[in-house]
């Protein structure tokens, strides 16, 4: 009997397969680029106005504050979103613990309470100007939150205490409501977002080195490029700080993570040294250089070769077999040259160039290979012991740190006495914006464009509140009718903040409305008292702009004077400050004031923002040798070579703190004694010690042709 056939599908069912195919695809892309901005507002909405019926039920005296905060909490994944909760929280803690002492030692005395809470908020917005990530946030509504519960209790001192209270149950009802939702529906998990960073600084940096050492980036896109790294470094740390709060991210990978970031700054500071002395090499007279660099170059060619591929630990141990077996076939052909007594034999120079190059390459072998062991631990999410190497640590300009509280205290002090003088009950509004505004941008690089967006969001949203609160909002009878009122104009801010480019704007279109459009509990509908409002909470925030456009312009986040002051103390401080972790704590803060100068630079930085990358890359450089040797001196019996460092490293903090051409030139002579001390003392040395005395070698070296590029520059002109 013969199998039946199969049957043949008809061009109908084929089509119609197809068609199903083509619109899983279309809903598969949508949803993966439209799908997820509509999907954020969904979510958002759902937050917010869970949150004001909540409060509505509850009878709180302002239940637009907990439909406010939700909107404030409205960030892409449910990590970023409890991160800013908790800090949220923390801050209204001590914002309303502070407005308490405050009114109860000035409750008599407006112009002293004023005083103390402009003080408060100086405080406060220095402090975060210092931090990074929510913990700015924290303080930034520690100072605002003060100001908001103190300025309304100036009249009635003994209310303080009930909006305190109130203050927090709005506060916490509203990040109860954001949290659940965010973490609960359809939840965007910001450890996902961590690792694909962590994937794609992993591919940038083995593809720069494999350019870099094929000579295929010119110095200029070298620059950027490490520019670009210290924002990387800084942007990992603040999503690692995000994903912690969630409950499905391991608490080993938070140490493997910063592991991640310790040694990443670790072997780029090394390959920056490495290519910096090839670039020098190559840069220098042939006769000098081109005996170093034919031997050199064959060894870049291998490291370029190796880096093409999959970055293993059983290639990674081949990389460094095949670069020990051509250093030792470089050592032999300088034997040979000098045995045979060469027409142009190696001179001392020669030499120190080319153990340099050696030890450098060793290094960033070794470096390298630790460095992709700890990707392939979290890509494979493998988890390793591994000693805290310590936090990633930022690093603000004092000077920027005083006038970001400046600005914010004079700015309440202005507002405040503009509110004596007028006598117009809604300045309170403006008070309390201007205030909120100028601590909140005092962390933002571009503080001006920050506060412009809001105002353009406030400037739209006027007459689209004055419409829907006067036509709409007071039509509804009932809570589902009072959403479908409100609901359009909510929804286009929140769209808008998924946007980068207009987050700003939405931001400024939902902060408007929560205060303006839901009703309270008890609703009075006047037109006079809504316009009112309206002006007083615009005027506010163009208060904030022209401060920050008029009170210490160029005392911003990342400009760039600032950062090239801030780099010279750092340097200094490699010289003089307390070994304890120092080469860590080096690092991060050169990386994090290199990451301001990006955030602040844009995409384009002017030529006079890559002159202080330029210098700052050399004082990274430079102050890593300088700890290195300071290591080396620690860990030494006394003797001359200790001594001849010491004054390298004393000589080299002279000229840090008050640069010349006399002090340069007693650097760099002492450097010269000192190279010659290490190498009267090879001879007689032991194994292991003829290795630390290499290694001060090369770090002479490394100080010595940095000190050479400070000086030959003449940057100095922001040395502190």
């Amino acid at each position: 009997m013969n199998p039946p056939q199969a049957a043949t599908p008809t061009p109908d069912t084929s089509a119609a397969r197809g068609a199903m195919r083509w619109l899983a695809a279309e809903a598969k892309g949508w949803f993966n680029t439209e799908g997820e901005r509509w999907v954020f507002v969904a979510k958002t909405m759902l937050a917010s106005f869970s949150a004001l019926w909540l409060a509505f039920r509850l009878g709180l005296d302002a239940p637009y504050t907990a439909l406010a905060t939700t909107v404030i909490l409205a960030l892409p994944s449910s990590g970023m979103v409890l991160e800013k909760a908790f800090y949220r929280f923390l801050g209204t803690l001590v914002g309303c613990a502070a407005s308490l002492l405050l009114v109860a030692l000035f409750p008599q005395s407006p112009p002293l309470l004023f005083i103390g809470v402009a003080v408060w908020i100086a405080l406060c917005t220095g402090g975060a100007a210092m931090h990074r990530n929510q913990q700015s946030y924290s303080f930034v509504l520690a100072g605002y939150t003060a100001c908001m519960i103190a300025v309304p209790a100036i009249d009635s001192p003994d209310r303080v205490f009930t909006l305190a209270v109130t203050r927090v149950t709005e506060v916490g009802l509203g990040i109860i409501c954001a949290a659940v939702v965010h973490d609960v529906v359809f939840p965007r998990r910001h450890s996902r977002t961590v690792m694909r960073t962590v994937q794609a600084r992993y591919a940038s940096f083995v593809t720069f080195c494999t350019q870099v050492l094929e000579q295929r980036l010119t110095p200029a896109e070298t620059e950027l490029s490490h520019l670009k790294f210290a924002a990387d470094i800084a942007a990992l740390e603040s999503g690692r700080a995000a994903a912690f709060f969630e409950a499905d991210h391991p608490r080993s990978h938070t140490r493997q993570l910063h592991a991640f970031n310790a040694a990443f700054m670790t072997v780029l500071t090394t390959f920056y040294t490495l290519h910096r002395l090839i670039h020098r090499l190559r840069g220098a007279a042939p006769r000098h250089a081109q005996p170093v660099l034919e031997l050199v170059e064959p060894m870049h060619a291998h490291l370029a070769l190796a880096l093409r591929d999959e970055l293993t630990p059983q290639r990674m141990a081949s990389m460094r077999t095949v670069l020990a077996a051509d250093i030792a076939a470089a050592r032999s052909r300088l034997a040979e040259a000098e045995a045979m007594e060469a027409a142009t034999p190696v001179t001392r120079a020669q030499q120190i160039d080319f153990d340099t190059a050696v030890e450098l390459l060793e290094r960033y072998a070794r470096d390298m290979e630790a460095f992709t062991g700890l990707y392939h631990g979290l890509a494979q999410e493998k988890r390793k012991q591994i000693s805290d190497p310590g936090s990633y640590t930022p690093k603000t300009p004092p000077a920027i740190v005083a006038a970001s509280g400046f600005r914010a205290g004079v700015t309440l002090l202005l507002t405040a006495s503009a509110w004596y003088w007028l006598a117009w009950p809604f300045v309170g509004n403006a008070i309390l914006m201007a205030t909120i505004f100028c601590a909140l941008a005092s962390s933002s690089p571009r503080p001006t464009a920050l506060v412009q967006q809001v105002l353009i969001g406030f400037l739209l949203a006027t007459p689209l509140a004055f419409v829907s609160e006067f036509f709409l909002v007071a039509r509804a009878n009932d809570f589902p009718t009072l959403i479908v009122a409100a609901l359009p104009i909510f929804v286009f801010g929140s769209y808008l903040m998924t946007s980068p480019r207009w987050a700003g704007v939405g931001i400024g279109i939902c902060m408007f409305c929560a205060t303006l459009l839901v009703p309270t509990n008890l609703m009075h509908y006047d037109v006079e008292s809504f316009m009112s409002s309206e002006l007083s909470l615009t005027m506010g925030v163009a208060v904030a702009y022209l401060m920050f456009k008029v009170v210490l312009p160029e005392h911003t986040m990342g400009q760039k004077d600032h950062v090239a002051a801030a780099l010279w103390r750092e340097a200094q401080g490699a010289c003089t400050a307390s070994m304890y972790r120092l080469k860590r704590r080096f690092d991060n803060r050169v990386r994090d004031l290199l990451s301001q100068l990006n955030a602040a630079s844009g995409p384009a930085p002017s030529e006079a923002a890559r002159a202080v990358v330029r210098q700052g890359l050399t004082l990274l450089e430079l102050g890593h040798a300088v700890i290195e040797l300071r290591q080396l001196i620690a860990g030494s019996q006394p003797g001359p070579v200790p001594t001849a460092l010491k004054l390298v490293v004393r000589e080299l903090a002279a000229y840090l703190r008050a640069p010349s051409n006399a002090s340069g030139g007693t650097a760099l002579q002492s450097i010269l004694d000192a190279g010659a001390s290490v190498r009267a003392a090879l001879p007689s040395a032991t194994p292991e010690r003829r290795l630390r005395l290499q290694t001060a070698l090369t770090d002479l070296h490394s100080i010595y042709t940095s000190l050479l590029d400070q000086i030959a520059t003449g940057e100095t002109d922001h040395a502190a």
